[in-house]
């Protein structure tokens, strides 16, 4: 005869499976509530993946744009995205395409998801198929290396000539993973349009994908591309066998930083408290799903960056950031230590015990 496991209540199964099921019930309701719309996800990485995902359990008509056209022809036919959350079923109002022509017709509501490295040459090659009344969402964290713009900065750059763009920015803390599962998660969409933020807010928000909104937008993008750089120095920190003490001051130093820097270009200090600041910064420092994360992890081991990237299918942005960041705080004059400890391990060889040594012993001061 079966035994109950130990600890478990009589029918606690039932329960927990009911639980599931009201969840879907409830979560289902909210999102039939919206009006239908079509909506274009620009990039079919992971996070444009759980993003194309969202809005489709919105009930909007969505078209995803792929790079590859395996991933495509996969969307399209067995409602798999064969790279990345491979195990995950997509759902079937999600169309996928190769073509920016084709995933842009007919829609004015455009979310960007592409690494920041691209971003440009992506917009680029949208510029002819957006209107003026289009809102466009960037969901990239990063800064473009030698311009040093933001990636709201280079759309409105590649846009110049042609209209002034509705852009809004999404951050937060949201693993890609998580976001499908349905774990509940909240995120942050800033805009100086205020009808563009209440339209990101409205067509977006699920109970268990919340939105928040702000005008803050140097804010949550520097929150966002800092993160990154900082979440590498927090992996370096546990590839060398440190322990959460070490972990912990990474993060609250690393904050000062992001704090600092956006400071700098006029973003509020209450954004780096929130969830584009230090909601973010925590779940990149700390979640086994972070790229940036495992790359300082790797680092710290002592194998090469070279190496590292080179079995990773997925950009971790903090590499390319880091160049950008540390740049930028030398321009604008802003003590960035962590962020010049990364820069030295990346694109100066030091070793990862040097450069954490040569953090801990800069000369003491007040905090």
């Amino acid at each position: 005869m079966r035994t109950r496991q130990q600890g478990s209540a009589p029918g606690s199964q039932y329960f927990h499976n009911k639980r599931r099921s009201d969840r879907k019930r409830i979560f289902m309701e909210q999102a039939s509530s919206n009006e239908k719309k079509r909506i274009a996800v620009i990039g079919a990485g992971s996070w444009g993946t759980a993003l194309a995902t969202v809005a489709a359990r919105n009930q909007h008509d969505v078209r995803l744009w792929a790079r590859e056209t395996e991933v495509a022809d996969s969307i399209q036919s067995l409602h798999k995205n064969p790279f990345y959350l491979s195990d995950v079923t997509l759902p079937e109002n999600i169309r996928a395409t190769t073509s920016l022509e084709e995933a842009l017709a007919g829609t004015h509501f455009v979310i960007i998801v592409v690494p920041s490295h691209a971003m440009r040459e992506v917009v680029t090659r949208m510029r002819h198929f957006l209107s003026a009344d289009t809102v466009i969402v960037s969901a990239t964290k990063g800064v473009e290396n030698d311009s040093l713009m933001r990636m709201s900065e280079v759309i409105a750059d590649v846009m110049r000539g042609k209209f002034a763009p509705r852009i809004a920015v999404l951050s937060g803390p949201s693993f890609a993973r998580e976001v499908v599962k349905g774990d509940p998660t909240a995120v942050a969409v800033a805009s100086k349009d205020a009808l563009c933020i209440e339209e990101a807010q409205r067509e977006l928000s699920l109970n268990v994908f919340r939105i928040y909104t702000n005008d803050d937008v140097a804010g949550v993008e520097i929150g966002g591309a800092v993160k990154n750089v900082v979440a590498i120095g927090a992996g370096v920190v546990r590839g060398l066998g440190l322990g959460t003490n070490t972990v912990a001051a990474i993060i609250t130093r690393g904050l000062a930083e992001v704090t600092r820097l956006g400071l700098a270009l006029g973003a509020r200090p209450e954004t780096m408290a929130g969830l584009a600041g230090l909601g973010d910064l925590v779940l990149t420092c700390t979640g086994e799903l972070s790229r940036n994360r495992h790359v300082g992890v790797e680092l710290g081991r002592g194998r090469k960056l070279a190496e590292i990237l080179a079995e990773m299918r997925e950009v971790a942005e903090g590499v390319k950031t880091t160049r950008a960041i540390y740049q930028l705080s030398k321009r604008l004059q802003v003590d960035m230590p962590i962020t010049e400890s990364i820069y030295a391990l990346l694109y100066e060889d030091k070793p990862a015990i040097e450069a954490a040594n040569d953090l801990m012993g800069r000369p003491l001061k007040r905090e």
